[in-house]
């Protein structure tokens, strides 16, 4: 039986710091704004990332004006509602339901893949959702990966983000994300994690 070899990471410890161990929810901000070029950035970054059948249902809403983050904070829970009116920039993240007409262009190789969620809405909801997410981990990955801190809520009335904001019913919100520079040091300890133990299992 052949060892496995160790390799070390491809990615330097200072990007995994970066990415992941010393990234946190943030919910104080500074008053720098987040410019268009960055989100440029993020994007360029993250779509890359693999969803099923290349179907990318993500669609970001960037809520930069106070009059527009006015709009959304009714729709919040409470405790989500002051942060989010003094972030520099928040993104509304929701899901395309009708992903599936861009699928001809998106996955060439597979054209006929639109035919599989054309009558199934039970279906196209359900990828767009799973798919959707994995693009909002992907982008919160992509404004760590841009130097910024980012704050995701899921806390809001999905019926009113959705009336207030997608009213012609194409769009599902999924999460809202709070953009810019940490201010000041975390608000709580960072909570524990799950052992390798109690998340994996070997057959």
């Amino acid at each position: 039986m052949t060892t496995p070899t160790t390799r070390p990471p491809a990615l330097d410890p200072a990007a995994q710091d970066l990415l992941f161990r010393q990234a946190r929810t943030v919910d104080r901000f500074t008053d720098e704004p987040v410019s268009e070029e960055t989100v440029r950035f993020v994007h360029e970054l993250v779509r890359h990332g693999p969803t099923a059948f290349n179907q990318q249902p993500l669609r970001v809403l960037l809520l930069r004006s106070a009059a527009s983050r006015k709009r959304l904070a009714p729709h919040l829970s409470r405790g989500n509602r002051e942060k989010t009116l003094r972030a520099p920039l928040t993104a509304l993240l929701a899901v395309d339901t009708r992903f599936h007409e861009k699928l001809p262009e998106l996955f060439p190789a597979f054209p006929e893949a639109a035919d599989l969620y054309a009558g199934n809405p039970a279906l196209r909801e359900r990828s767009a959702l799973l798919n959707g997410a994995l693009q909002a981990a992907y982008f919160l990955i992509g404004i760590r990966a841009a130097g910024l801190a980012a704050g995701p809520m899921s806390g809001f009335d999905d019926a009113g983000v959705n009336r207030e904001f997608f009213p012609d019913g194409g769009l599902s919100a999924l999460l809202v994300v709070n953009i810019g520079r940490t201010a000041g040091a975390p608000s709580r300890p960072r909570g524990p994690r799950l052992s390798y133990e109690e998340v994996c299992t070997t057959l």
